[in-house]
């Protein structure tokens, strides 16, 4: 939730943050979440949905479902539906396991533009979207995380081509949410996405964080995670309105 408050327009809502984005309308990006412990009333989740609909964005949160256990029933009674439920896994410097990494590849933060570019296509090919060059916009993003104190790390072949790459936000409170691990399906099964889950990792720990989290998108990336010292540790809830 806190690192919501970094986003170009953060806006406190009641109990609630919501993080917009004045560049894209993507409900990825624009979204909130609750205060941990905050008492919600149904006339708060009305004026957030107010707020999503005045910025010209749907309505849409994600957060940790044990933060807040009478949330869910508001937002469904208020015309809400259930995106997905997901477990999410944590970790802290004594968990932490480094594999190696790979022969022929170096991990390496993008310093340049065009290194930012490479990054975003190589994740955005591992997730199936073969639509081209990121968009300008798509690159600054990636730009202001990393000089807002962000982590992206991306793994390069020695002969320069960009295997795949991801990032962590901002450590907020000593905690950080790492995200993106994608590798292009030539480069796989090679261990390229432990061993860059595991440098974003290392370099949230380096920069002041105390535990890192993620979510798993499948029984393998599970074991990657798990292997390199994330276990699990509840759940994450997300939510949208039409």
């Amino acid at each position: 939730m806190s690192h919501l408050r970094t986003r170009p327009k953060a806006l406190e809502i009641g109990p609630f943050v919501a993080g917009l984005d004045p560049d894209t309308e993507s409900p990825f990006i624009n979204y909130a979440s609750p205060v941990p412990g905050a008492p919600i009333t149904a006339a708060d989740v009305a004026a957030l949905v107010t707020a999503f609909t005045e910025a010209g964005r749907k309505p849409r949160l994600e957060y940790v479902t044990s933060c807040t256990l009478e949330l869910e029933a508001l937002l469904l009674g208020a015309g809400f539906t259930v995106e997905v439920r997901n477990q999410y896994l944590i970790c802290t410097p004594s968990t932490l396991g480094t594999p190696p990494v790979p022969a022929d590849f170096d991990l390496r933060e993008p310093e340049t533009d065009r290194d930012r570019a490479a990054v975003i296509t190589a994740q955005n090919e591992a997730f199936g979207d073969f639509s081209g060059d990121p968009s300008e916009d798509a690159v600054a993003r990636m730009r202001r995380h990393q000089e807002n104190g962000g982590v992206t790390l991306g793994a390069r072949t020695r002969d320069g081509v960009w295997a795949g790459g991801g990032q962590a936000v901002p450590p907020n409170d000593g905690l950080s949410e790492v995200a993106g691990i994608a590798v292009r399906e030539a480069f796989r099964r090679r261990g390229l996405g432990g061993a860059i889950t595991a440098g974003i990792t290392r370099r949230l720990f380096d920069r002041g964080a105390e535990v890192a989290w993620l979510e798993a998108s499948g029984d393998d990336s599970w074991r990657v995670y798990e292997r390199i010292g994330f276990v699990p540790s509840g759940y994450r809830l997300y939510i949208s309105r039409d």
